[in-house]
Formats: C-alpha cells, sequence, structure tokens
C-alpha cells in the first residue's frame, strides 16, 4: 500500500525533510533484525542507541551523521580461525543501520565495550524555539501632541 503525499506537499512550504523522512520509510527494503539493537529513552531529553556487535572492534565500526541522519556501518571483522567451524551461530557480516534524527538532536560519545555499541543521543531545544513569558506592562494614556511649528 502506498500513499501520496504530493497534495499536501503542494501547498505546504518548508516540509521537505519530512517529505523525504516519509519516502525514505516508504521504500525501505525489508530489515533482516541484523544487528539488534534498543533506544531507551533515559531522561527528558537523553537516549542511548544500544547496538549488539559481538566480534567486532572499533576499527569495524563506522558512525556518521549526516542530514539528520545517523548512519552506522560495520565491516566484517576478519575471523582468526582456530580450526575447522562445525556450526556459525554468531553472526559477523557486514552491515548498515540508519536512523532518521529530528530536528536539535546532538549525538554525543560512542562506545563499543563488551560487544556492545552505546551511542549517546540528546535533544538540545535552542533558546529561541523554548516557550517564554511575554511580560505585560501597565500602559499610560497617549500624550496630545503639540506642534510646536506654529
Amino acid at each position: 500500500m502506498t500513499y501520496d503525499f504530493a497534495p499536501l506537499f503542494r501547498t505546504a512550504i518548508g516540509f521537505d525533510r519530512l517529505a523525504r523522512l516519509v519516502d525514505t520509510a516508504s521504500q525501505a527494503p525489508s530489515s533482516s533484525g541484523y544487528p539488534p539493537y534498543n533506544i531507551e529513552k533515559t531522561g527528558e531529553t537523553d537516549y542511548t542507541l544500544t547496538m549488539a556487535l559481538a566480534g567486532f572492534s572499533p576499527d569495524d565500526v563506522e558512525i556518521t551523521l549526516a542530514d539528520n541522519t545517523l548512519t552506522i556501518k560495520g565491516t566484517a571483522p576478519k575471523a582468526a580461525q582456530h580450526g575447522e567451524i562445525l556450526h556459525r551461530g554468531i553472526a559477523a557480516r557486514a552491515f548498515e543501520r540508519r536512523f532518521v534524527l529530528a530536528d536539535h538532536i546532538e549525538i554525543g560519545d560512542a562506545e563499543l565495550m563488551h560487544g556492545l555499541l552505546t551511542v549517546s543521543i540528546r535533544r538540545v531545544v535552542p533558546e529561541a524555539l523554548k516557550p517564554r513569558r511575554i511580560p505585560v506592562t501597565l500602559g499610560t494614556a497617549p500624550q496630545p501632541q503639540l506642534d510646536h511649528a506654529a
């Protein structure tokens, strides 16, 4: 099932990012589920992305942020083989995961420990976009203006 958002975008200005998001979501190939990940809200504006990367080293993982999209790529690690593998149940293949980020999202540290990649994410709203209270003052009656030219 596909939706045509063209009528909406013909009358809206500045929503091209939303159009790209909808387009990307509708065209995304079915994900294999690899590697598995969690997204956790850890505070009012803080999030943590945790991805299971057993067998990967920091040199095997590349994290980039461009155009409000966080991309995490992994190249298949070279496995040291000590003998004949009879069953391979631990997946260690190349992958690429993309996460579309909301506006005003900042990516913090990324740490790989015990096979888990942890990425710190924070939503930072600029002061200009935060609600602010406008003070109301007591006005005075307008004073009549005298024409000094006469």
